[in-house]
C-alpha cells in the first residue's frame, strides 16, 4: 500500500506575461481552478500509474463545497479517501501565477491543512509493503509521528522536503532525515537544507551529498531539465536524465516525481530506473496546463518512455 499523508488544497491559477515584482500589478485573462496540494497531487500521480486500491490519502479538508469537491476528485482519480478528515477550517487553497516562460510564483492559504494531526491515520496498519510519503505542507510534528509508525512497522517513507521552509532548523531537518527512507528535494531546497546542517554549499549535488553522509536515507536531488540525482549514505551516486521537452506548465512536475517515484518504489523497482521512470512522468506533466490535470497514467507513461 502507498500512504500519501499532507495536503489537499483547491488550486486557482492565473496565466500572465510575467510573474508580478513586489507592488506591481499584472493582468491576466481569466482565473482557473484545479485540485491541488503537494499531497493530494502525489496520490494522484501514484494513483495514476498504480494497480488499483494501491494508494490511500491521509490529509483534512474543511466542510465546505472545496473540500467536498477535493475528496469526490481523489475517489474518481482512484485514491482511497477513508483517512481524509473533516474540520472547522476552511479547506485549503493554492494561488498559482505562471508566466509566458512556464514558470510559476505560489502562494498557499493551508487552511484545513494546518490542523493535520497524525491521529488522522491512526487506523493505517504499515507493514514491509508500505511505502509512504510526506511533504511540508502540512504541520512537521504530525508527519514525523505517521512517518516514524510506518518505519516501525517495517515499511518505507519517501519525504519531499517541499516547501523548504525559511526556518528550517537543523533540529529539525536531523527529525526527518531520521524518519526518512528517501529524501526528495529540488535544487533550491538541497542548497536550504545543506545550509541548515552547517555545510552550506552552491551546488545542489554536492548539498545532497552532505545530507545524505549524515544519515541513512537515500537523498535525491531534482534538476528540471537535467534530469535527478540520487546519492546514498555510503557516497554512490545514481543519475537519471530528463526528456527533452518544451514545457507549457511545471506546477506540478515536481509532485509528479515523487508520486511516480513511490508508485516505482512499491513496486520494487530498482531506484535507477525509479527515477528514470519518475523524470519522464514530470516532463510529461509539464506538457499540460495544471497540476492533477497534466499527470500521465501508465499507458501515457510508458508510450512516452519507450
Amino acid at each position: 500500500m502507498i500512504l500519501v499523508f499532507g495536503s489537499i488544497n483547491i488550486d486557482l491559477v492565473t496565466r500572465v506575461p510575467r510573474i508580478p515584482r513586489p507592488g506591481e500589478t499584472v493582468l491576466s485573462p481569466r482565473c482557473e481552478t484545479f485540485f491541488g496540494g503537494k499531497g493530494a497531487n502525489q496520490a494522484v500521480a501514484a494513483a495514476r500509474v498504480s494497480e488499483p486500491d494501491t494508494v490511500v490519502m491521509a490529509g483534512a479538508v474543511g466542510d465546505d463545497a472545496f473540500g467536498r469537491s477535493a475528496v469526490d476528485n481523489l475517489a474518481g482519480q482512484g485514491v482511497g479517501t477513508g483517512l481524509v478528515a473533516r474540520v472547522a477550517e476552511p479547506t485549503g487553497c493554492a494561488f498559482i501565477t505562471v508566466d509566458a516562460a512556464a514558470e510559476n510564483a505560489i502562494t498557499v492559504a493551508s487552511g484545513a491543512n494546518a490542523v493535520l494531526t497524525s491521529e488522522t491515520a491512526r487506523g493505517f496498519r504499515p507493514d514491509a509493503s508500505t511505502v509512504a510519503v510526506f511533504q511540508m505542507e502540512v504541520p512537521l510534528a504530525a508527519s514525523l509521528a505517521a512517518a516514524r509508525r510506518v518505519l516501525d512497522g517495517g515499511g518505507r517513507t519517501v519525504w519531499n522536503l517541499a516547501p523548504a521552509p525559511d526556518d528550517l532548523s537543523r533540529d529539525d531537518l536531523s527529525a526527518i532525515l531520521s524518519a526518512s527512507s528517501f529524501l526528495v528535494l529540488n535544487e533550491i531546497e538541497a542548497v536550504a537544507a545543506a545550509s541548515a546542517a552547517g555545510r552550506a554549499t552552491d551546488d545542489p549535488v554536492e548539498a545532497a551529498a552532505v545530507l545524505a553522509a549524515s544519515t541513512s536515507a537515500v537523498c535525491i536531488v531534482t534538476l528540471g531539465a537535467r534530469g535527478a540525482v540520487a546519492v546514498t549514505p555510503e557516497g554512490s551516486r545514481v543519475a537519471a536524465s530528463a526528456p527533452r521537452i518544451v514545457p507549457v506548465d511545471t506546477t506540478g512536475a515536481g509532485d509528479t516525481f515523487v508520486g511516480l517515484l513511490a508508485a516505482a518504489l512499491h513496486e520494487g523497482t530498482p531506484l535507477a530506473d525509479a527515477m528514470k521512470r519518475a523524470c519522464a512522468g514530470a516532463a510529461l506533466a509539464c506538457l499540460k496546463p495544471g497540476a492533477q490535470s497534466a499527470m500521465p497514467d501508465r499507458a501515457e507513461l510508458a508510450a512516452f518512455a519507450g
